[in-house]
């Protein structure tokens, strides 16, 4: 856990080694009641089912598991929680005011090998006490996690971090696709990007369909792995995090992928069935 006070190694290099944001090292949590952490589990795993679920079908699911509870209160939980129902909305608003919003690019496009497009999403995790977001960089044609990150608060700087260490790891992709989430929108996230000479498309607002490959993460990690489990903290969290993703890029095929791992997808090497043959 971050220790404020002993700088040796400095804040900032615990934040690098816990694979948290600096941000989050100053945030101040705010307890959240148990009853509603609760309430936010049933509705993150509902919502891996049928992204579609707005407020009024969360509400109509808890009633019928027996939870008395209004459409406010759903409203107020999915924010925190930092998700809304996807589906195509014709009058598409700015996330933030003052973002702008980039267009889509991907649209008729064959993605046929590394590098050509990344993408990023965030997700919100469950903890036994508490919760917080994951940000991932994807590489969409290998599927190969590229890097990520986890944060206590849905600031930009986690989701830079990630971007920056996929970037010193793995080079500049040509294309990079998000959703319209202020994270991605922001002009730290963007800069970075357009630094690296990188064209920037982002999704249609409550499009899933345009970031697929990055959903389908999502509910592999939590159906294969996150769901099953209990984390205590943040350092839990990274450390469980760290095995599965690991495992996901080098270990689990993906039939999509001619049975290849996103690894060997990603560095074009042959299947280990084939090289035995």
């Amino acid at each position: 856990m971050l220790d404020p006070i002993n700088r040796q190694p400095s804040l900032l290099r615990q934040c690098e080694l816990l694979g948290i944001s600096r941000s989050a090292a100053y945030y101040k949590p705010r307890p959240v009641k148990a009853e509603d952490l609760k309430l936010m589990r049933l509705i993150d795993e509902q919502y891996m089912k049928t992204p579609a679920y707005g407020s009024r079908s969360m509400r109509n699911y808890l009633m019928r598991l027996g939870h008395k509870i209004n459409r406010k209160r759903i409203q107020r939980l999915m924010r925190l929680m930092g998700i809304e129902a996807i589906y195509p909305k014709p009058h598409t608003s700015r996330p933030h005011p003052q973002h702008p919003v980039y267009p889509y690019l991907l649209r008729g496009m064959t993605i046929d090998r590394p590098n050509q497009v990344w993408a990023a999403d965030i997700t919100y995790i469950p903890l036994r006490r508490g919760f917080m977001y994951l940000v991932a960089v994807m590489d969409w044609h290998s599927r190969k996690v590229l890097s990520w990150r986890i944060s206590n608060t849905l600031d930009a700087d986690f989701c830079v971090e990630a971007l920056q260490d996929a970037l010193s790891r793995y080079g500049a992709p040509e294309i990079f696709n998000t959703d319209q989430g202020a994270q991605f929108t922001s002009a730290e996230f963007t800069r970075v990007l357009k630094e690296h000479g990188v064209s920037i498309s982002m999704d249609g607002r409550g499009r899933c369909q345009d970031n697929i490959f990055i959903e389908r993460l999502w509910w592999t990690a939590k159906y294969h792995y996150l769901y099953l489990r209990s984390f205590d903290g943040g350092a839990d969290l990274r450390k469980g995090l760290s095995w599965w993703f690991q495992f996901y890029n080098h270990e689990r095929s993906h039939q999509n992928l001619d049975n290849k791992t996103p690894d060997e997808a990603y560095y074009g090497l042959p299947h280990p069935a084939k090289l035995a043959a």
